[in-house]
């Protein structure tokens, strides 16, 4: 258990090495950032007087970066406890935000991004901004947008792009385009301050190395062939086609968390964090070779499976499994290994005793919730609402019962009928009735379950035929979560 004092090291996006502090304890632990960055690890020493990191980048406005920690939660992989050293006067020792270990060195790298890459006039413009619309001239189209607006959606641009539109919004960081390239690379590398991009139906080649991007997600169909910038962190596959035939990424993806559905492809080998979604089993083989792998989560998106096969993965630190009611216990990687950390949410209740039987005395920490009874899942396993449960069991139940009613309704309207559409929006909205008097009596509904529902609901209006637009107007019209 770490106490007021301690002092751990963090191994940083993008290489190199920061620190943190413990300064107070209670429920959470109260973790400071310290105005350190080295190329190796540090010892004990070299950190003794050292301050707290004062973030200024973007809208922050020169705060030491501070964060309440749940007390429970375990080091990520790399992350050591260096030693005890006294907090020093001044240091912070409470703060109101929540996170959790990964996002206190990420931090670090943003203000050394900010610091050293973003020019001088982009960071003034972006502090100038000030509350109000601006017009933005894109040459084939003028947009009229807030100044402060910080994404923006460019995928009804056609032709040819006037990019210096871009100027007139100093605080965009991250944009969503749709298409061929038309010039964007270039003004993604003449604009380091905009680190996001979502890009629909990319081109078959794609060629973001001379970018700063931190953030990058495919959507439709993928690029064959994808060179990424050297900062990137994080990387979205899309999920409509095969991964990239080729990928050319600094250390072969060393510094990026992955997330794919089908497989890592070759040029991120190096990859240290994937995020799998998945239907039915995964063949282990298609992790075989990563043998940086550190942290690996799977989530089922149906038919449920399990883990199939093995695979030598010799750097396996953390492994989070999600909606695993396929996942039997002798699947799992056995005890004496390299892993440490163990977390399974949404599993069949026969599997909880033997999981923990098997690393029972190992040094791996276990975490299981969500645990469901055969006869439970049987009756809703396909219920998209069926995870309710875990927050608030009656509820829970409550709101799958309500979604099982609405599916059976809409199952047996015809399309042929005239009226179907009309008897489908009273389906619906009973269904969102249900759920709003479910969360004033309980609480239900949280930012997570109100997408949950909204997903859920468009599904059940598309079943029924009803036009997306037309659906998403009654869910926002008749919700009140």
């Amino acid at each position: 258990m770490l106490e007021i004092g301690d002092v751990i090291v963090m191994p940083l996006p993008l290489g190199g090495f920061g620190a943190c502090q413990v300064t107070d304890t209670d429920a959470e632990l109260t973790v400071c950032v310290l105005d350190w960055h080295s190329k190796g690890m540090p010892a004990l020493d070299d950190l003794r007087g050292a301050g707290p990191l004062v973030v200024d980048h973007h809208s922050w406005e020169g705060v030491p970066k501070i964060l309440s920690v749940d007390a429970s939660e375990p080091l990520p992989a790399g992350f050591v406890r260096l030693g005890w050293l006294p907090v020093e006067p001044g240091m912070p020792r409470s703060t109101n935000s929540y996170g959790a270990w990964p996002g206190l060195g990420i931090q670090v790298v943003l203000q050394r991004q900010w610091d050293l890459h973003v020019p001088a006039e982009a960071k003034a413009a972006y502090k100038a901004a000030k509350p109000g619309q601006v017009e933005a001239d894109f040459g084939v189209r003028r947009m009229r947008r807030p100044a402060m607006v910080s994404a923006l959606d460019l995928r009804e641009l056609q032709g040819e792009v006037r990019w210096a539109g871009l100027d007139a919004l100093p605080r965009v960081t991250a944009l969503t385009w749709a298409g061929s390239d038309r010039g964007l690379a270039a003004a993604l590398e003449a604009r380091p301050i905009i680190t996001g991009l979502h890009w629909l139906d990319p081109p078959d080649e794609v060629d973001l190395g001379g970018t700063h991007l931190h953030g990058l997600t495919f959507a439709g169909a993928g690029p064959r062939r994808l060179a990424l910038p050297p900062f990137l962190t994080s990387l979205s596959l899309s999920p409509d086609g095969p991964p990239p035939e080729t990928v050319t990424a600094a250390g072969d993806g060393r510094w990026i968390r992955l997330t794919t559905r089908s497989g890592v492809p070759a040029g991120l080998r190096g990859v240290r964090d994937v995020a799998m979604e998945v239907a039915g089993d995964l063949p282990l083989a298609t992790l075989g070779g990563l043998a940086d792998l550190e942290s690996l989560r799977v989530q089922w998106l149906g038919p449920y499976g399990g883990l199939v096969g093995e695979a030598a993965l010799p750097s396996l630190h953390t492994l989070q499994l999600i909606d695993a009611y396929g996942v039997e216990a002798p699947m799992l990687p056995p005890p004496g290994g390299p892993l440490r950390h163990l977390s399974v949410a949404s599993l069949r209740s026969s599997q909880s005793r033997p999981i923990k039987e098997r690393y029972r005395g190992s040094e791996v920490r276990v975490r299981l919730r969500g645990a469901k009874s055969d006869k439970w899942l049987a009756a809703n396993i396909d219920n998209p609402l069926r995870d309710w449960v875990d927050d608030d069991r009656r509820a829970g139940a409550a709101a799958c019962r309500a979604y099982a009613a609405a599916a059976q309704a809409i199952g047996l309207l015809s399309p042929d009928d005239p009226g179907a559409v009309a008897d489908a929006r009273e389906v619906l909205r009973e269904f969102v009735e249900t759920l709003n008097a479910l969360d004033e009596r309980h609480g239900l509904i949280d930012t997570l379950r109100r997408e949950e529902a909204g997903d859920a609901f468009m599904g059940l209006a598309e079943r029924a035929g009803v036009p997306a637009g037309e659906a998403g107007s009654w869910f926002d019209e008749w919700r009140v979560f």
